[in-house]
């Protein structure tokens, strides 16, 4: 059995129960939830105690191998630069579409108020300072306190310009220096599969305790939440295939029909690596240069993943609209960044990994809550296929891209 699909059935045990409990009320509920409460909360700790460690690690190996790609220059380093200002772009886009999407469509009044009610410390998000001290805020004055404190905008930040240093000291400094950092991170990687073996149990408390504290509006929060972040992503992958169209001046018809096998690989699979034969021969028929292609394409499955920053930054505002918190601009736009930054850290991990991985850092720069993140994993599989599906049409586009910006002929042309 998959661990998805453990997880998966944790979750709709848990969730069973608690919504009988809720609609029961025996007189030994609220003892029950409590002990399940803290047995879910203990494991939630222990994800989140890898958090930091592991995103600095990431960034700072990250920061090496983006150093050694810009240095190489030419294609290579013009498509990493394209990487970042794309993915940038779409957890812009999806914080004003998915806000207006949660404005007009927020989540059920009654679980929100049950949710409310029932924990403590998760209504408001810390007061915005001023934007003078909120941007000076992202230059640490104490990196070791910000850890501590898990500030992660001014730690990302630290993480970047500690890797950019990195790469400047003596080679044999430097390789000591990043060799202990992606043994850092491959450490955390053991403990994070440790935490996740134990998962089906972990979400099975947490969904009871969801359950009997919402009822069945419990169910309304986790269909809507796969369905806003999904299409956030779907919008993501739409960005990337018409940046691929108008920018790499392919006709429509012909970019379709290349992306029809595409796709079909990517429904069946979930996988944009188990795509990438499939992506190699769509570029082909769009007319991409085969030096382009063979460069371009795996840097994109390895690197790039367009829906990572839009369904990452959509799952945080859904939670915080669940809660019923605000989220002035500043904590949106400290949100997008780190979003962007760290969906380039945590490439080559498993999704389950990545879930935490990517989503910790911007639920705390954001100041969020991180109990429904062991729910909404469970519920991942599905918000995943648009992920993919989003992903490899955004390969494809940033592809055909780079090709028109090496100068050669448009593709389709001689």
């Amino acid at each position: 059995m998959s661990p998805t699909l453990r997880i998966l059935i944790g979750l709709v045990l848990g969730l069973g129960l608690g919504i009988a409990l809720a609609a029961v009320q025996p007189a030994w509920q609220g003892e029950a939830v409590a002990v399940l409460d803290a047995l879910g909360g203990v494991w939630l700790d222990a994800l989140r105690m890898t958090i930091v460690p592991l995103v600095f690690a990431l960034l700072v190996t990250g920061v090496a191998q983006a150093a050694g790609t810009l240095a190489a220059g030419g294609i290579a380093g013009r498509t990493l630069l394209a990487f970042g200002v794309l993915l940038l772009v779409s957890a812009l886009v999806s914080a004003l579409v998915g806000g207006a999407l949660l404005d007009a469509w927020p989540p059920s009044a009654s679980a929100t108020a049950a949710l409310k009610a029932a924990e403590k410390g998760a209504g408001a998000v810390p007061p915005t300072p001023p934007f003078a001290e909120w941007l000076r805020s992202f230059v640490p004055n104490n990196a070791i306190k910000a850890a501590a404190e898990g500030a992660m905008a001014p730690l990302v930040f630290f993480a970047l310009i500690f890797g950019l240093a990195a790469t400047r000291v003596e080679d044999d400094r430097r390789e000591r220096l990043f060799g202990f950092f992606d043994a850092v991170q491959a450490a955390m990687m053991v403990i994070v599969k440790w935490v996740l073996w134990a998962a089906p149990a972990g979400v099975f408390a947490l969904g009871l305790v969801f359950g009997a504290r919402t009822g069945v509006a419990g169910l309304g929060v986790l269909v809507q939440y796969v369905i806003v972040v999904s299409l956030m992503c779907l919008l993501a992958g739409l960005i990337g295939l018409v940046l691929g169209i108008v920018g790499g001046r392919v006709p429509v018809p012909k970019m379709l029909a290349a992306l029809i096998p595409v796709s079909a690989v990517a429904i069946s699979t979930q996988s944009s690596l188990a795509s990438l034969p499939t992506m190699l021969e769509a570029c082909e028929k769009i007319g991409v240069s085969r030096t382009v292609r063979d460069l371009v394409m795996p840097m994109a499955v390895a690197l790039y993943r367009m829906t990572s920053p839009a369904g990452n930054v959509a799952v945080a505002l859904y939670v915080a609209h669940v809660y019923g918190i605000h989220l002035d601009p500043l904590h949106v736009a400290a949100g997008v960044v780190v979003a962007a930054l760290v969906s380039l850290a945590a490439v080559g991990i498993a999704s389950a990994v990545t879930f935490f991985t990517t989503l910790g850092p911007i639920f705390m720069a954001m100041g969020l809550p991180m109990e429904l993140l062991p729910l909404l994993l469970a519920v991942e599989t599905l918000p995943d296929l648009s992920r993919t599906i989003g992903n490899v049409a955004a390969d494809v586009g940033v592809t055909a891209v780079m090709d028109r910006w090496t100068g050669r002929a448009a593709p389709g042309k001689s």
